[in-house]
């Protein structure tokens, strides 16, 4: 008497506005997030293999210098007179315009 009794909910609609919001939220990932750090991607790789001897690069690591010879997998900077480092091909972030390190 005090006590009313439960029913089991119908089961919800399963239609296509239940995933909307899943798919909009996707659809900007993509467009936000995903597709601009792929082109970036993309336009370092680009980059990393039509790097040459002379060229003036900066790393990320903050060294700033003249390549001096291109490996497969390892680049050597000349980063002062006689003064020659070798860092991994991937850790160079820039290529800067020709005469950016006389003007430094």
């Amino acid at each position: 008497m005090f006590i009313s009794n439960a029913y089991a909910a119908s089961a919800p609609a399963t239609d296509i506005m239940s995933f909307l919001p899943m798919v909009v939220i996707f659809v900007l990932f993509y467009f936000m997030l995903i597709r601009p750090q792929i082109k970036q991607a993309k336009q370092h790789k680009t980059m990393l293999e039509t790097l040459k001897t002379g060229d003036e690069v900066a790393t990320t690591g903050g060294i700033v210098g003249k390549v001096t010879k291109v490996g497969e997998n390892f680049v050597s900077i000349e980063i002062a007179v006689n003064t020659v480092v070798n860092v991994q091909k991937h850790t160079v972030q820039t290529l800067l315009p020709p005469g950016t390190l006389k003007s430094i």
